[in-house]
């Protein structure tokens, strides 16, 4: 009989929130990941549980022992050397829980918006009550936003890794291309104009409790637009983007499915740009990016294409007056929306190539 021996360069980890969605798509990976092998991930909760009772669909990928969920403890983790915490966890939760973590000296990856925003302004939508606390803020400081393909340098140093917004990722991926060339060509964009960010996500996107708008008599045949000027992703888009307020419209709504998201975003040029500009723009910026998958024109993304894979689709059409463009950006909320881009952050904080156990 074999035995599976530990990778000698291996990062024990701890994963705490793994009942939800996304937690359960991440204890999929980690357990599956090949710097893992012989050393699986310690999982947490709030009581003893089994992974296996709570996600059938993990049943098998390690022994019972390794899916056992442990009460919480901080003793729990020194005692299993964790030197990597993943808190698939409530914003709340997460923002008490991380200075703890960091003055332990664990490296964290936090799913949730705790630490993602960086104004005040933008943070207010969570009603932290520590908002503007110094200790906070020092905290805040050490913060990196998880976007790989935007940061991967500073992920690389980080301790701290603030995992993006799943509607945030869809948009900023689309937008950051042309915001950036704006940036370097003194306007590409015209933003007097405005942007117009129209994102739809699957209903697994909003947690695994059911709410009366959730619930399938609610959802099912049904599409409903839902928290107009205050969602809580609006404020990563403007800082991410460097946008201001006016610059951006973002409308999400609640598709019928269980998962995945496309957003539509509506830009204008200032002048009359060609179509393969508009490619080379996005090439650029893209090259070596190997989660981001680029479609040319004319051919649009859909989700059924990207549902349970790590890739971020992005595709777009160039109306006939060269001025108007439209973007299409479609990822899985629980994997690239979420887990996977989690994973992808670990393997840089790692030194590891940032696509291992995600191709």
């Amino acid at each position: 009989m074999s035995t599976t021996l530990a990778v000698p360069n291996a990062v024990q980890t701890a994963v705490v929130g793994a009942r939800g969605y996304a937690g359960q798509e991440l204890a999929r990976l980690l357990l599956a990941h090949p710097r893992l092998r012989g050393l699986p991930p310690v999982f947490c909760g709030r009581e003893a549980d089994s992974l296996a009772a709570v996600h059938p669909a993990l049943r098998g990928l390690a022994p019972p022992s390794a899916l056992a969920v442990h009460p919480f403890s901080w003793e729990l983790l020194e005692e299993r050397a964790v030197d990597t915490l993943f808190l698939a966890t409530p914003h709340e939760q997460s923002r008490a829980w991380v200075p703890e973590a960091l003055a332990r000296g664990l490296r964290v990856i936090d799913l949730s918006g705790a630490w993602r925003l960086s104004h005040h302004a933008d943070r207010a939508v969570y009603g932290f009550p520590d908002s503007e606390a110094p200790e906070a803020a020092a905290v805040q400081a050490q913060a990196v936003y998880g976007l790989p393909e935007l940061h991967r340098d500073r992920i690389a140093r980080a301790r701290l890794i603030a995992n993006p917004g799943c509607y945030a990722t869809s948009i900023i991926l689309a937008l950051k291309p042309l915001t950036a060339a704006s940036t370097a060509a003194g306007g590409l964009l015209d933003l007097a104009c405005g942007i117009i960010a129209d994102s739809k996500s699957g209903v697994s996107g909003a947690g695994r409790e059911p709410t009366t708008t959730t619930h399938f008599m609610y959802a099912a045949n049904n599409l409903s637009a839902y928290g107009l000027w205050k969602h809580r992703h609006a404020g990563e888009l403007r800082e991410q983007l460097g946008l201001g307020d006016a610059a951006l419209t973002f409308t999400p709504h609640l598709l019928p499915i269980p998962r995945g998201i496309l957003s539509t975003v509506y830009v204008r040029f200032r002048e009359r740009t060609a179509l393969d500009a508009v490619e080379a723009c996005f090439a650029a910026f893209y090259q070596g990016r190997r989660l981001v998958r680029l479609f040319p024109a004319p051919e649009l993304p859909q989700i059924a294409s990207v549902e349970r894979t790590n890739f971020c689709d992005l595709g777009f059409s160039l109306a006939p007056d060269g001025q108007r463009l439209i973007l299409v950006s479609c990822l899985d909320n629980l994997l690239k929306g979420a887990a996977s881009q989690a994973v992808q952050n670990w393997n840089l904080m790692c030194g590891w190539p940032e696509t291992e156990g995600l191709l």
